[in-house]
This record gives C-alpha cells, sequence and structure tokens, in this order.
C-alpha cells in the first residue's frame, strides 16, 4: 500500500530550519525564516547565496516553486511569479553550515573529542578536536578536496598534525586559546592581521578556506539535509 502524499508547505520547511538552526538563540532580527510567503505547496526548491545575474532566468529554467536565499537583501521581490515562496536565513545559517562549530563539517573532516572553542552571545562559533594524526601537506589536500580549494597558509611548527580548531572568526586571543588547548592548526574563513603575532609567536599553523567557499559548502550540505528529511523534495543548487 503507498503512503499518501503530504505536501510540502513554506511553513513547515520553515519550522524545520528554524529547529536546526535554533533561531531561539539570535536577536530577533537575526532569525531569518519566511521572507516572501506563499501557500504554494513544494514540490522543487531551489537554494542560492544570493540573487546575482541571470537569476530571473535560473528560476524559469529548474521550475521551482520556492527559493532560499542566504543573502535576500537584492531580491528583486516584483519579478517573483506564480505564488513563488522564499525563505532566508543569513547568521543562523553562517554559524551552523559554515565554518564554526559545525557537526556536520566535524563528521567530514573526522573530528573526534569535539570541544568549544569560542563563544558569541552563549553562541558557540568555534570547536577543536582530534583528528587522525597527518602532515599539514595531507591536511591541506584534504580540506582542498572538500571546500574545492583554499585561499591562505601559514606553516605549523608540529610536522605532524592531530589536533585542528575550526573557528568562524580569527583574533589574537582565539589563536592563543587554540594553541594553549593543544591545537597544531587554526581552520577559519580568513585570515586576519590582528592575529599574526598570536601565530608567530604560538606557531600554530592555519588555513584560511575563504569565506564564498564555505558558504558553498553550507548550501550543499543544506540541500543535503533537506532531501534527508523530505526524499520526495527535489533541490537544485544556484
Amino acid at each position: 500500500m503507498k503512503s499518501e502524499y503530504i505536501a510540502i508547505s513554506l511553513e513547515i520547511i520553515a519550522e524545520f530550519l528554524n529547529d536546526l538552526f535554533s533561531v531561539e538563540r539570535f536577536p530577533l532580527n537575526e532569525r531569518g525564516g519566511i521572507y516572501l510567503a506563499s501557500s504554494r505547496p513544494i514540490k522543487r526548491i531551489g537554494l542560492a547565496l544570493k540573487p546575482g545575474e541571470k537569476f530571473q532566468e535560473w528560476m524559469t529554467a529548474e521550475s521551482v516553486d520556492a527559493l532560499f536565499l542566504h543573502r535576500p537583501w537584492k531580491l528583486e521581490i516584483e519579478h517573483i511569479k506564480d505564488n513563488m515562496g522564499v525563505i532566508s536565513y543569513h547568521l543562523p545559517f553562517d554559524e551552523y553550515l559554515t565554518i564554526g562549530f559545525n557537526i556536520r563539517l566535524a563528521q567530514v573532516l573526522n573530528i573526534s573529542k569535539l570541544e568549544i572553542l569560542g563563544e558569541k552571545e552563549n553562541r558557540p562559533i568555534g570547536m577543536l578536536g582530534e583528528i587522525s594524526s597527518q602532515s599539514f601537506g595531507n591536511l591541506c589536500d584534504r580540506i582542498s578536496k572538500i571546500f574545492g580549494g583554499y585561499e591562505k597558509v601559514s606553516q605549523p611548527i608540529n610536522t605532524e598534525i592531530t589536533r585542528i580548531a575550526v573557528v568562524g572568526a580569527m583574533t589574537d586571543l582565539l589563536v592563543r586559546e587554540a594553541a594553549a588547548r593543544g591545537a597544531d592548526v587554526y581552520i577559519t574563513g580568513q585570515l586576519r592581521q590582528p592575529a599574526a603575532e598570536a601565530l608567530r609567536e604560538t606557531k600554530i599553523g592555519a588555513l584560511a578556506v575563504g569565506h564564498y567557499r564555505s558558504e558553498v559548502w553550507g548550501l550543499r550540505a543544506l540541500a543535503r539535509i533537506l532531501q534527508e528529511r523530505w526524499p520526495s523534495l527535489e533541490v537544485v543548487i544556484k
């Protein structure tokens, strides 16, 4: 006997993402959610970081029923037709699915004994843990395969890497804390000049993935999450 088809609404997806991102931890103006309401049943959803070149053509060609946008501010709402809904999450998406305390990324990197490193308004912004012993070159290759490249590196003093920090910010204090807690390498979005002295003094390595690369990885991770939750939902990425 076939199971009854349950229509997926914009509200249902937003409720799921609200729980996933634990949006109650964020200020009201940062929580995200439904950006443009719609009663249209959703069989196909498009994911994009932001509206860009030929965005309207892409929506039409992909025949999406709804959109997820990370940065929706330049969306031309007057061009959204056919009762199409839009969901948007900015800071919750960044903190949960890019560089930071990202459980999915920890699984991909095979980080064990996970610990929190750094907090912002009582929310974790980084993680620290153990990985299988490997050279810094091997770790860089692994990061490159996961994210499609990286921007900059700073060599560590340790030749074998067994403990890494993955943090959504880079400050002098955070680098020193990571080193004090045994991290061999500090992985982040961008290398920040105020932390340069801490890198030199602690001799911890650093690797900058690039903010855009981390967002693209997060978008792909979100596609997998949505399809795990609703196997019948078609998800396309811009």
